[in-house]
């Protein structure tokens, strides 16, 4: 199978990471170490060579190691599609996040290109019994990762709307001043939610093709108001309501992911917490057999504690799914017995703390 992995890793002042250097094989990554020491520092490194901001969604200066504050770096070689491509992204001290692909000045979309990382981290165990804005982001991050594009219709969108929010609030009847804004939106609104929807039928075919030992859960889009094919029309009918309310009533940014674990008719908030856990993985190991398909590769993947809140039988299931997959997977767990499951089939970290810099040793073995 081709494969998409990373075979060097370096972090310049990242967080608790003065420096950092990894060299790496094909095979998932288990990280462990105590709570604090910088385990997931690690990986949210990882995850920056995606576009977007992270899984931590931080600002590129609290990426800073403190108390120096001089900036950060983090640099990659990234074995994609028989190609290697070396990938640089920093940011100076009070400055923006840049990112060069190859030597050459890029846009983060151009990551989205050369390669996907997908990750599980623990604030996701309450995606299904919190807000609608954070399945969202659930969904758009699965969403990116089939259509790299995405990510620049959500922006415009979004810039597009606190235009218009701004007019609401400000009572402004002049249509003249919403029509271009509300073409914009509707632009861009209806790519959002073509691409929604494609993910959602991605992710329902991979779990529908695949025999698995997680649970199978039934996706539909919703939203608090129907959202018309017309979009433009009805932000323009729309706009007496939303004036009322001073913000836009009708759009792609009121969806929300609605999940059903299949098997048991019941909807995913309402199940136990284990099984809205198992139904996470569900998704995210879905997400990666569809972009092994439609990308050529697994894609990389990143998992924060997820083992620790696994009994050993689903822990054992998880890994063997990573395996099978193909994918190269960075891990982090708190000690070693987390990953006894795994063997020879991965590669081995040690992450501790030492006066508040944090120290990476490879291990051979367990």
């Amino acid at each position: 199978m081709t494969k998409l992995a990373i075979s060097e890793l370096v972090l310049s002042h990242f967080r608790s990471h003065k420096r950092a250097v990894l060299e790496l094989d094909p095979r998932p990554l288990a990280i462990f170490g105590p709570n604090g020491a910088g385990k997931t520092n690690l990986i949210e490194a990882v995850s920056l060579l995606s576009p977007g901001r992270g899984l931590r969604r931080a600002a590129a200066d609290d990426l800073t190691r403190r108390p120096e504050a001089l900036g950060w770096k983090v640099t990659s070689v990234l074995q994609s599609l028989h190609q290697t491509h070396e990938l640089e992204t920093w940011a100076e001290a009070g400055s923006a996040r840049q990112l060069r692909i190859d030597g050459k000045a890029s846009a983060q979309v151009a990551l989205g290109r050369i390669g996907r990382i997908l990750w599980l981290v623990p604030s996701m165990d309450r995606l299904w019994i919190e807000g609608a804005e954070g399945r969202r982001r659930f969904l758009d991050r699965a969403t990116l990762s089939f259509e790299p594009s995405h990510a620049d219709a959500v922006l415009s969108y979004e810039k597009a709307m606190r235009e218009r929010n701004r007019l609401l609030k400000d009572m402004v009847r002049d249509s003249h001043w919403y029509t271009a804004l509300e073409s914009q939106m509707a632009e861009a609104g209806t790519a959002i939610q073509a691409n929604r929807q494609r993910a959602i039928a991605e992710l329902t075919a991979a779990q529908q093709a695949t025999t698995t030992a997680f649970p199978t859960a039934d996706l539909t889009l919703t939203s608090p108001d129907p959202i018309p094919d017309d979009l433009q029309a009805a932000f323009a009918n729309n706009r007496g309501r939303d004036m009322a309310a001073g913000r836009t009533l009708i759009g792609p940014h009121r969806a929300d992911l609605h999940a059903v674990f299949a098997d048991k008719g019941v909807d995913a908030k309402d199940c136990s917490t284990g099984e809205q856990k198992a139904l996470l993985i569900s998704l995210f190991l879905a997400n990666g057999r569809a972009l092994a398909r439609d990308f050529g590769a697994p894609p990389i993947l990143l998992l924060d504690e997820v083992a620790a809140h696994l009994d050993a039988t689903r822990r054992a299931a998880l890994y063997d799914e990573i395996c099978s997959l193909g994918a190269q997977a960075f891990m982090t767990g708190t000690g070693p017995e987390l990953f006894a499951e795994l063997g020879d089939r991965a590669q081995y970290a040690e992450v501790t703390e030492i006066e508040g810099q944090s120290t990476l040793t490879r291990k051979e073995s367990l």
